[in-house]
């Protein structure tokens, strides 16, 4: 078996003290006012020598566990996979491991999620919270566990939160519709308490309230939306007025919606111009290009683990809420008289 390598064999190999790579290699150099050339020096050669740090040691020294635990709706869905990514490299950029899970949308997975990230002593958490689970969020807090809230919060509990401006983005895709002559507008949402979707559904009808135009909302359960959407997206397309244009909330949403239009023989934009709340790699394979809202993933991502960080660092950190703007990207879906290559 080979010997495992360590601090004193790295500073034995570069020539300096074994104090001097503790320092590098825990990211403190700047701390200890080590030169930018000698920490790379360090660096490179526990690379080669293949150094592993002992992650038991170093949390019985600190009193930390170096661990993140991550809950998110649906690991699955682009938006959280891709936020997800960003949060684990921007973790182990400051040494940390994220642990992650699905709730589903379920205040009870969360709860289990919690349960099991807290028996392995994650240092904090950060989490996009399901529908019903307050109880869960102001426990993390009486607790003192550090934690940061993404993609939605709960405006009733005072915590650190990481969010779209969803309002903001829904009534700048309505708008955009209004500007381009569509005036039946429907929008397919989730029938949620959830702040991102009410923020979402509020844009919508103030945007078409501001042009004296009516509201033609239809709202899907979670659990059932591929069944549900069908016969809402039938209400709005096969009434005697028929809608011109559709907004959904969600990127989920629009995939469902697109099949259903798909299936029906229905063209987009000529028949129905559409516009999505988020993007999609399966949106890459439809023959229309789309046009949707692009929340600031990367930006969210960093800002949460951030925020997380200097929480873990210091319980006296003041706690912080970001709103962060999204850009419209507006594609062929959503122009009138649009050349779509066939």
């Amino acid at each position: 078996m080979n010997k495992k390598v360590s601090l004193k064999d790295i500073a034995k190999a570069v020539g300096v003290s074994t104090a001097l790579v503790s320092y590098v290699l825990n990211n403190k150099e700047k701390e200890a006012r080590v030169g930018k050339e000698i920490a790379e020096v360090i660096r490179k050669k526990a690379a080669e020598l293949n150094y592993q740090p002992n992650q038991i040691a170093k949390s019985l020294k600190s009193g930390k566990s170096f661990t993140i635990g991550l809950i998110v709706a649906d690991i699955s869905n682009p938006f959280f996979a891709n936020i997800a990514r960003t949060i684990e490299d921007e973790a182990k950029k400051n040494n940390y491991t994220v642990i992650f899970g699905s709730s589903d949308e379920s205040a009870e997975k969360s709860q289990d999620l919690m349960d099991v990230l807290i028996k392995r002593q994650v240092d904090g958490f950060i989490i996009a919270p399901s529908e019903g689970s307050e109880s869960q969020i102001n426990y993390l807090a009486k607790a003192k566990i550090p934690f940061v809230l993404v993609d939605r919060y709960f405006p009733k509990i005072q915590t650190n939160y990481v969010v779209t401006d969803n309002f903001q983005a829904a009534y700048d895709a309505t708008q955009h519709l209004i500007e381009n002559g569509y005036k039946r507008i429907g929008m397919i949402a989730y029938k949620s308490n959830l702040i991102h979707m009410k923020e979402r559904i509020r844009g919508y009808k103030s945007a078409m309230k501001d042009h004296a135009l009516k509201s033609l909302l239809r709202e899907v359960t979670y659990s059932r939306a591929g069944q549900e959407i069908q016969e809402k997206m039938g209400e709005l397309l096969f009434a005697k007025q028929t809608i011109e244009a559709l907004f959904f909330a969600t990127n989920t949403l629009s995939i469902h919606g697109l099949k259903f239009l798909n299936n029906k023989r229905l063209r987009v934009p000529d028949d129905v111009a559409i516009v999505c709340f988020d993007e999609g790699d399966a949106f890459d394979f439809f023959y229309c290009p789309l046009t949707y809202v692009k929340q600031p993933l990367i930006e969210a991502g960093r800002q949460a683990v951030k925020i997380l960080i200097d929480h873990i660092g210091s319980a006296d950190e003041a706690e912080k809420q970001v709103l962060l703007a999204a850009d419209l990207i507006v594609r062929a879906s959503s122009k009138k008289n649009a050349n779509i290559a066939q």
